[in-house]
């Protein structure tokens, strides 16, 4: 395949071996390397031996029609860009293998070698932007990834350093004051303040105890979404404005922490909608693995989303949702079902165990 310093590898297929011959001494004469073809069968077995960096195709073949070949190249092999030769008459064709995804095409006449070259050479220009295009984006997707995996070991490094030494700092301070408490018992003032010191250090444990788990969202464990999940469910519910379950018919192991992380925010912010702006009274939480896919949704009965909204995902937490699942490579859907509420669907490929 052609790269940045090499020669651009070209296959002409025609069943004309003159016109072959003059297609293919026209397009050397350019500086390409060509291999030629004279019919399908031939075509696929040079395919098969090493895809060129452009196909030129004559749309009319002993064995086989240009589109019809070019269906079965793009139903059982990578895909290969492509031009197309056609004569006079041919023009309906031609449009609709230009449907099918030729770069460009040239008409069989007598202008057909002038014309050729430049044709050709804007195919491999549209295919070179293309294919930087697709590195540009894989670097991006790339780079994208790692900043966000740093990002996530800061959090575990700062919800560690809470939990386990401010965390500890704090409860050993309280048993501290319950210890005092009890020897200051003959003076009620003084142990009136330490029950008061002890009762706000207890607040203090557990409120850094819930933001190391807002950093920590789920372990490195197989479990550890679904038990991230449920505990998720579980300190909604508890806070008493809607009620929040959580279904996972079958247990799901999810190997990978990296996706399991993102789910578990996708999943967060959902229900944070559901109980900030949705007004609802029930929000299901439900992850299953079904057909080789992860399934993730966040349902409401709460007043719903415009479908127009949906779409342009006006909120802060839509786009935050959709740029997550597009990092692990999921869809995202966000939808208001008829019956009313929202319901956000997450899908990607099941990850191996």
């Amino acid at each position: 395949m052609e790269n940045a310093t090499s020669t651009p590898e070209l296959l002409v297929v025609d069943d004309d071996e003159g016109l072959r011959l003059l297609m293919t001494d026209s397009l050397r004469a350019e500086g390409y390397a060509v291999e030629t073809a004279a019919d399908a069968r031939e075509t696929l077995a040079r395919l098969d031996r090493r895809p060129p960096d452009l196909l030129v195709l004559d749309l009319k073949l002993p064995d086989g029609g240009g589109p019809e070949l070019i269906a079965r190249l793009q139903r059982d092999r990578p895909a290969v860009p492509f031009v197309v030769v056609t004569g006079r008459g041919d023009e309906k064709a031609a449009v609709e293998v230009m449907k099918q995804g030729a770069l460009d095409y040239v008409m069989k006449d007598s202008e057909l070698l002038g014309h050729l070259p430049a044709v050709v050479r804007r195919a491999l220009d549209a295919v070179a932007r293309d294919r930087a295009l697709q590195a540009a984006q894989a670097e991006h997707r790339r780079l994208e990834r790692e900043i966000i995996d740093i990002s996530e070991r800061e959090r575990h490094s700062i919800g560690a350093d809470l939990h386990d030494n401010l965390g500890q700092q704090l409860t050993a301070l309280e048993l501290m004051c319950t210890l005092a408490k009890g020897d200051a018992s003959s003076h009620r003032e003084l142990a009136e303040r330490l029950d008061t010191m002890s009762r706000m250090l207890r607040e203090a444990v557990a409120q850094t105890r819930f933001l190391a788990r807002g950093l920590v969202p789920v372990g490195a464990e197989p479990d550890a979404l679904q038990l991230g999940l449920a505990e998720l469910a579980e300190r909604t519910d508890t806070l008493g404005k809607l009620r929040c379950t959580f279904e996972c018919p079958q247990p799901v192991a999810l190997p990978d922490p990296f996706i399991a992380g993102h789910l578990y925010r996708i999943a967060q912010e959902a229900v944070n909608n559901g109980c900030k702006h949705a007004r609802a009274r029930h929000i299901v939480i439900r992850l299953e693995e079904t057909s080789g896919r992860l399934q993730l949704s966040v349902r409401d009965d709460g007043h719903g989303l415009p479908s127009a909204r949906a779409e342009r995902a006006d909120g802060i937490g839509l786009r935050v949702m959709r740029h997550r699942a597009n990092v692990i490579g999921a869809r995202l859907a966000v939808d208001s079902p008829r019956g009313g509420g929202v319901a956000v669907r997450c899908s990607l490929p099941s990850p191996a165990t």
